[in-house]
């Protein structure tokens, strides 16, 4: 396949006023509209087909998509991580970008910040330059990953735990903000995580968090699915509002390289930020039942001898999208310079 065909053309989007866009194409397909430049407000009001993603409804959770899976992802990936991953889907302009609309600033440096997901330490580096370190918490599920943050300079003084996103092991209203970047795409439950971020901030407080755009394109659209979660524009504002959050902002991001190129998902699309009202409940009003996965729960013996074939069909589908950067690169380097002589 071609790669000018296999770049297809965006969906249509409908912006209105409430959202500022930080991510301006250069250039999109016909009948497809730019986002609008960086400086310009407006609101998240889309059709079916702009939700940087909408199409079929997942019938099921990626194969990643679980916490013994990412954890032994990551087991491995963490190796490489800093290296591979970040160059083409999350640099650091973006995640500056992104933490730039995260109300980090602060005189004396002190707001008492939970990075979850934390990984190996990139989105923390980047709180690391509004928060002194001390007053900062970074929480992952893997010691491989937290390995590799604690050997880091600019992390000395950070409190490292050992920890699930989707149950915080802190009291509420412990933290003034809380910030979670390329970490929702594993959880199992992305509305149970979002409610735990409320719980732990306290009245006031902000959440901001950082994460992937679904494909519009049906071919990558079934390799996002089938790997992890990619939520739409519309789950993100959906499970932030159900949790209890007021004053959402929503901005995109994209590695430049790409020029704008975001029809086949986005590992780091969108930034979105809430705040829990001062005057509003300790917890959040979202009512969940018993947590779905934990890693202390011993696994059947099915579950068992499936765990490594569904493991390993994970790890495959999540080989498209290393590949996939250098396609889009080429052809955003191809074409779209073309195109604009």
């Amino acid at each position: 396949m071609p790669c000018h065909a296999f770049v297809a053309p965006l969906a249509t989007a409908k912006l209105n006023a409430s959202t500022t866009s930080s991510f301006t194409p250069r250039f999109a397909p016909r009948n497809a509209p730019l986002l609008p430049p960086r400086s310009t407000r407006c609101n998240l009001s889309m059709t079916a087909a702009s939700q940087g993603g909408e199409g079929p409804e997942r019938r099921r959770r990626g194969l990643i998509q679980h916490k013994r899976e990412a954890f032994w992802f990551y087991r491995f990936l963490s190796i490489v991580y800093d290296t591979i991953v970040n160059p083409f889907h999350w640099t650091k302009e973006m995640r500056d970008r992104s933490l730039a609309q995260a109300q980090l600033e602060c005189p004396r440096r002190d707001l008492k910040t939970i990075d979850v997901g934390g990984g190996t330490g990139f989105c923390t580096e980047g709180v690391a330059n509004y928060i002194d370190t001390k007053h900062i918490t970074l929480l992952d599920q893997s010691p491989h990953q937290m390995a590799k943050a604690k050997a880091k300079k600019t992390l000395q003084g950070v409190t490292f735990v050992e920890g699930d996103a989707e149950n915080l092991p802190f009291n509420s209203a412990q933290f003034d903000r809380y910030t979670s970047a390329g970490s929702i795409e594993y959880w199992p439950e992305p509305q149970r995580g979002i409610a735990e971020a409320y719980r732990v901030l306290k009245p006031g407080g902000v959440a901001t968090l950082i994460g992937p755009v679904r494909a519009t394109n049906w071919f990558s659209r079934f390799w996002c699915d089938l790997w992890m979660l990619f939520p739409m524009e519309t789950e993100y504002r959906k499970w932030f509002t159900a949790a209890g959050f007021k004053d959402l902002k929503i901005s995109y991001i994209g590695p430049n390289a790409y020029k704008g190129v975001r029809q086949h998902g986005l590992i780091m699309g969108l930034t979105i930020t809430g705040t829990k009202p001062a005057d509003g409940p300790m917890e959040s009003p979202v009512q969940l039942g018993e947590m779905l996965e934990s890693r202390k729960v011993q696994l059947s013996m099915m579950d068992r001898l499936l765990f490594l074939p569904k493991w390993m069909l994970g790890v495959i589908a999540g080989g498209y999208y290393f590949i996939l950067p250098f396609l889009i690169i080429l052809y955003a380097a191809i074409f779209i310079r073309k195109k604009e002589q």
